[in-house]
């Protein structure tokens, strides 16, 4: 009997594809137990090995072993890198095979190495080459090989040995594969092993046919003579045994011995069970091959997406309100590190920037969002129509976008959904070629909650303007969410509108090389019957994942078919939409805090007055103008969410694009017993930044409260009307010409709660500075000068003739033309009369006869 290594413990590779009739084995020796000697040899191997990776690879080449996919010496070939390096296991190991199954097959290189020096090397000390490959020794002596030429000798490697290095000994991390791929590779392995198993039974009915016919040319004496060598006839010895084995199994030794002696009789039976078992392996390939077909349909898209095999599970916790809020908070305190480490005060700044490139894709994000709204019977219909207000008006208001049609309040129902009226002409789902019946295009209803401004809808079609939102923890979810969600939708349509850019620049090149010729199809996957061809046209790619979301959220959809149609259609880039009805729910779960929450209720209140105070956006340029009315709006913010985050959300509209930037600000205070002082402090900030506070106090300056001179008081608040009443009026390119000034608002103070008292913090300042203003004072400076001279003179003339006798004007004269002085030195002296910026100044010049003594 054939000895069977491990009979009770199995191989722990994942079970293949049993071969039917492929061997010829007994199941009963499958059965036996094995010895506590076995056992102990195993236990004291897996211990050696170390790892387990190792140690399952060991097991592999037994199971092979097992099988009868290979012989006993090519098994020793296989564990001899395991093995090697322990004799006393290696010797155990051999004796496990025993005598007669070492007896078939080549030697091996270290048998035909003297004394098994090939198995005392130790690798380890040789020389290396990259992290696999170890130099034999000088001292080692390269076995004896006849058929070498001199070509063998100079192409050949006879120095380099491979020596594998495993996964505790190696810092190289490969790519780990996924399932999809280990499936593919399992196909590949069994039509492999298949292929071998025919090819070798070929070969060896060949052999033996053309032996079969030798034999027919001889006479009957001759064929009694007639003996074979190892080879049976043919060049390699290891082809024939190989097949025999695989057939007749134990038996084979004395099939191979009677093929030896009596070819005449045993070549004629072995051919026959040859020929048989090539039929029956031929048809078992064919049912083989339906089945690997199936599998390669079913894995091949997914093995070549990397990224969605663990997409779904991180994408679904970075939804999670607690991820979005942890992921601002690190930014927000790397911020204030980084300040701390400079010895700064912490910088103002947005700490997330999302950019929107694509207005129709809100369009787009809204009609997903109201399409599951409809559907959710949990949702009171109050709530609904609220939620539709807010993502039709109040969301696009904010974005500069168009609005959208509200439905009638009550057609709001599951019955109005499914009666499929036909899309209005300007939205974005016609514009992309989406399927009729998915949006509401009804009057607009009275609205119990006003969420619509003229002022948002007059600088919709304007550049450099934006709007300004303090939200809270609920809002701020809300946004990323929708961002998130926009951003996505956004990449998908690109990802389709690529994809078939790129397919008609493939045909238009295909058109001029093979003009007149047959069309075939390009995609290799396809004509190799990999994956079936996408039943959806590349032009509705769009519109048709865009359906798909909305029958995965009703349901009619399983999320596997939606994935492996999004594979289909969009390749290894479809992993991002795999969540997008994840996405959805968790906005309608925040929509639903926003319309019911109070804190979340008084946040779109204050927008709304602050909005229509001027205090919540505008233009961009004027900005510095409204820093006062925000600062209030902020500090309003503050205020009613006193027990949450308070978020600063900006919206800046440019060049079709508009900009979110969202900030987490830093609303804790020094804590304070007397609570009188907090709203003492509140109701002081408020009147001192408050522009209402500051209209009943005109005579300490005009009304956005800056520091001037009383004498520029009054023009100066002429040409600040003027400049307020032309911003009122949209005309934008004056107010931009006249005004001209900038500013800096980084100034930074800090309030006392028991005094009230403002501090001002080092290092922090305003500036406002008015475009040419040197150039123009430059320019007006004589004529400056010259008015002042006139009225300087005019009073000087006046004070003369009040306070100044002609006799003392006369002295003066003298004293300044150094006449009657005796004690003075000789001199004379001059009086030369000049204009400086078209002034008369008298310059006295003197002239000495000698030169006076030093004092």
């Amino acid at each position: 009997m054939r000895p069977m290594l491990m009979p009770q413990i199995p191989p722990p590779v994942k079970k293949k594809l049993k071969l039917q009739g492929l061997k010829d084995r007994s199941v009963a020796s499958m059965g036996k137990h094995g010895t506590l000697h076995e056992f102990t040899f195993f236990d004291k191997v897996r211990r050696v090995l170390k790892s387990q990776d190792v140690y399952e690879n060991f097991l592999r080449c037994i199971a092979l072993f097992n099988q009868e996919v290979v012989s006993g010496s090519e098994l020793l070939q296989l564990v001899t890198p395991f093995l090697g390096k322990f004799p006393e296991l290696f010797a155990q190991f051999k004796s496990f095979l025993g005598e007669k199954e070492l007896s078939h097959g080549p030697p091996l290189l270290s048998e035909r190495s003297m004394d098994g020096s090939g198995r005392e090397i130790d690798y380890a000390s040789c020389k290396r080459l990259g992290s696999s490959y170890r130099a034999l020794p000088k001292a080692y002596q390269q076995p004896k090989c006849s058929g070498r030429t001199t070509i063998c000798k100079e192409v050949l490697n006879d120095t380099w040995v491979s020596f594998p290095s495993w996964s505790e000994d190696s810092t190289f991390v490969s790519s780990k594969k996924t399932p999809y791929e280990e499936q593919l590779h399992r196909c590949e392995d069994e039509r492999f092993e298949l292929d071998v198993v025919l090819e070798t039974n070929l070969a060896t009915i060949r052999v033996l046919e053309s032996v079969q016919k030798k034999l027919s040319r001889l006479s009957q004496e001759d064929q009694e003579k007639f003996k074979l060598d190892d080879c049976l006839g043919g060049t390699s010895e290891v082809i024939q045994r190989r097949a025999i084995y695989r057939i007749y199994g134990d038996k084979a030794p004395e099939i191979i011995e009677g093929l030896k002696k009596n070819p005449a009789t045993a070549v004629p039976v072995v051919l026959k069970r040859l020929k048989a078992k090539e039929e029956e392996w031929r048809e078992a390939q064919q049912g083989f091959n339906r089945i690997w077909r199936e599998q390669y349909e079913k894995a091949y898209l997914k093995s070549l997406d990397h990224q969605g095999v663990n997409f779904k599970q991180n994408d679904v916790k970075a939804l999670r309100s607690k991820s979005l809020l942890n992921e601002i908070e690190s930014i927000y305190d790397e911020h204030q590190e980084q300040s701390s480490e400079e010895g700064k005060p912490p910088a103002s700044g947005p700490h997330l920037i999302y950019v929107y490139e694509d207005k129709q894709i809100l369009e787009d994000a809204a009609s997903l969002i109201i399409y599951h709204v409809k559907r959710q019977p949990t949702i009171q219909k109050e709530d609904k129509d609220h939620i539709k207000r807010i993502i039709h008006h109040f969301i696009p208001d904010l974005f500069f976008a168009r609005r959208g049609e509200l439905s009638e309040p009550g057609e709001s129902s599951e019955e109005e959904v499914e009666t499929s009226p036909e899309l209005p002409p300007n939205s974005s789902e016609t514009r992309r070629r989406l399927t009729p019946g998915l949006q509401d295009a009804l009057e607009v209803p009275p609205e119990p909650v006003e969420l619509r401004l003229a002022e948002a809808e007059q600088q919709k079609g304007l550049d450099d303007v934006y709007s300004l939102f303090f939200v809270n923890n609920n809002w701020y979810f809300f946004l990323r969410l929708h961002q998130i969600l926009c951003s996505r939708l956004l990449r998908i349509y690109r990802q389709a509108e690529k994809q078939l850019l790129d397919f008609q620049a493939e045909k238009e090149k295909e058109k001029l090389l093979h003009e007149g010729r047959k069309e075939k199809s390009n995609d290799p996957a396809t004509e190799l019957r990999l994956k079936q061809p996408s039943e959806v046209e590349l032009e509705e790619y769009y519109p048709a994942f865009l359906a798909m979301v909305r029958s995965l959220l009703d349901g009619n959809l399983e999320p596997t078919h939606y994935e492996d149609t999004l594979r289909e259609m969009f390749t290894i880039h479809a992993y991002i939409g795999f969540t997008i009805d994840k996405i959805i729910q968790n906005i309608i779960r925040q929509l639903q805090h926003l319309v019911s929450d109070d804190i979340c209720l008084q946040v779109v209140e204050l927008y709304m007055s602050e909005k229509k105070r001027g205090a919540a956006g505008g233009n961009l340029s004027s900005q510095s103008v409204r820093s006062a009315k925000e600062t209030a709006y902020q500090w309003k913010a503050e205020r009613v969410m006193a027990d949450e985050n308070c978020f600063k959300v900006m919206f800046m509209q440019s060049k079709e694009q508009v900009t979110l930037t969202i900030e987490l600000l830093d609303t804790e205070e020094p804590q304070s017993e007397d609570p009188l002082d907090i709203q003492n402090l509140a109701s002081y900030m408020e009147q001192y930044m408050g522009a209402e506070g500051a209209q009943d106090h005109q005579s300490d300056g005009f009304f956005f409260k800056p520091v001037f001179l009383p004498r520029n008081l009054q023009k100066f608040r002429k040409w600040q009307i003027k400049q307020m009443t032309a911003v009122k009026r949209e005309q934008k390119s004056l107010w931009r010409r006249r005004l001209g000034v900038e500013t800096a608002s980084s100034v930074d103070c800090r309030f006392k709660l028991n005094t009230h008292k403002m501090v001002f913090v080092m290092n922090s300042e305003d500036y406002m500075y008015r475009r040419g203003a040197l150039l123009r004072a430059r320019q007006l400076q004589p004529s400056v000068s010259r008015t002042q001279h006139h009225r300087f003179e005019e009073w000087h003339s006046h004070w003369l003739e009040t306070n100044v006798t002609d006799e003392m004007a006369d002295i003066v004269q003298d004293w300044l033309m150094g006449e009657d002085e005796e004690d003075m030195v000789p001199c004379k002296t001059m009086c030369e009369t000049v204009n400086v910026h078209g002034i008369p100044v008298n310059k006295y010049r003197v002239r000495y006869s000698r030169q006076p003594h030093s004092p």
